[in-house]
């Protein structure tokens, strides 16, 4: 039997949050940004979006374009407390629930819609009670797939509810173009309408053969899209992650390595907690680096050695660092750790490791109990906590759970 899957999209999603929490915001042009210190919009009010402002603009370009924009510095606790909030919203109507990112959701209902009605009930019922008990829209979309579903969401876009059918995709997706799809960015977008290939449609029935010989094993994928195919199925948190990662916009740019040193401990430590937390021991470490010009790279190393030692981590992480001569300002920094493996739980013959691994222990209980870095490194005491942007990939529960 065909699969119903809903994807449930917040409208402009923070910026709707800080409008909905303050009533003098609302029907304004709000741009979100991290701190008052950084200078890129994060997130835009529908009302902003219509002035031209866009997510990534610099400040004072918006400021330029939108003289009566109204900044706000996102709070990240409003905006995960909602999504876990929305989590228990999908849930009573499927378990088969996958928090894609801090606000999207797919629902599998394939197996309880008619329990409430059909999909399209479950659809407005879904966003009727988002917007009682939160104030904010959603947009939803519903197909037989997560790549329909999510073209649904996206085309319907603000406050919507469309359901693209088996029967309907074709017609849909002739003229759609391309980078409307789930997937294909912007470098892929680009690389097609040098073909000539700018639609769904013609994307659907080019040759497979000429569609890898120009983008390799992914042809194949690019010319199913374009017919509308998609085979993933609705994630819950249930497989092994392939990376634990963490990354953070600086409150200024640094350049003194003792600050990049301090930045980076506290990065290892929260990717090697939630190694610890989940049983999860990586051999191989990444760094990414952004510069103040925003050209950003990222360089990795296998160690000799599956683990989730904090300074294990740190020590490669550092060690990566240092065989690169930084040319500018550091903007972003981010540590992960992938290779990833169960932890066995079997002891070390060394008796320092063991003393080792019981501190951890015990600094990883005192921080459950009383929150993260009431026990912390000294390295670290002289960097405040951070308050930048949460990542997108955030889920209210599970190994992409960070606390904020």
């Amino acid at each position: 039997m065909p699969k119903t899957i809903i994807l449930v999209d917040m409208d402009a999603f923070f910026a709707s949050v800080e409008q909905q929490c303050n009533p003098s915001l609302r029907g304004r042009p709000i741009g979100v940004i991290g701190s008052d210190k950084r200078t890129v919009i994060t997130a835009a009010s529908y009302e902003a979006k219509a002035l031209g402002i866009k997510t990534g603009m610099n400040k004072f370009e918006a400021k330029r374009l939108c003289p009566e924009i109204i900044l706000v510095i996102g709070n990240n606790r409003k905006y995960t407390h909602t999504c876990s909030e929305l989590a228990k919203i999908y849930a009573r109507y499927t378990p088969d629930v996958e928090v894609y990112s801090i606000d999207e959701a797919f629902l599998d209902i394939t197996d309880t819609q008619h329990l409430f009605g059909g999909a399209m009930e479950i659809g407005a019922q879904l966003k009727k009670e988002i917007k009682k008990t939160f104030g904010i829209n959603a947009s939803v979309g519903i197909s037989h797939n997560k790549l329909l579903a999510k073209l649904a969401s996206d085309i319907s876009k603000p406050d919507g509810l469309r359901y693209i059918s088996m029967e309907d995709a074709p017609s849909v997706l002739e003229d759609m173009p391309t980078d409307k799809l789930w997937g294909i960015g912007r470098g892929i977008g680009n690389r097609l309408k040098l073909m000539g290939i700018t639609t769904c449609g013609q994307l659907g029935r080019m040759s497979e053969t000429f569609l890898r010989s120009h983008f390799g094993i992914i042809g194949e994928r690019l010319k199913e899209m374009g017919q509308g195919i998609g085979s993933f199925s609705v994630l819950k948190e249930t497989a092994i992650a392939k990376s634990i990662g963490h990354s953070m916009t600086l409150p200024k740019d640094i350049i003194n390595m003792r600050d990049i040193e301090a930045h980076i401990l506290k990065l290892s430590e929260m990717v090697a907690r939630r190694g610890r937390l989940y049983n999860l021991l990586g051999e191989v470490v990444s760094v990414v680096i952004r510069y103040k010009s925003f050209k950003t790279f990222t360089r990795q190393k296998k160690i000799n050695t599956h683990t989730y030692d904090t300074h294990i981590i740190y020590d490669t992480a550092i060690g990566i660092i240092k065989v690169i001569r930084l040319a500018e300002p550091v903007r972003l920094l981010g540590v992960t750790l992938s290779g990833l493996r169960e932890d066995s739980g079997q002891m070390s013959i060394f008796n320092e490791c063991n003393k080792k691994d019981a501190l951890i222990k015990s600094m990883d209980s005192i921080n459950d109990k009383y929150g993260e870095f009431t026990v912390s490194w000294a390295s670290y005491l002289d960097i405040r906590r951070h308050l930048g942007v949460i990542s997108p990939a955030w889920r209210p529960s599970g190994l992409r759970r960070t606390d904020v």
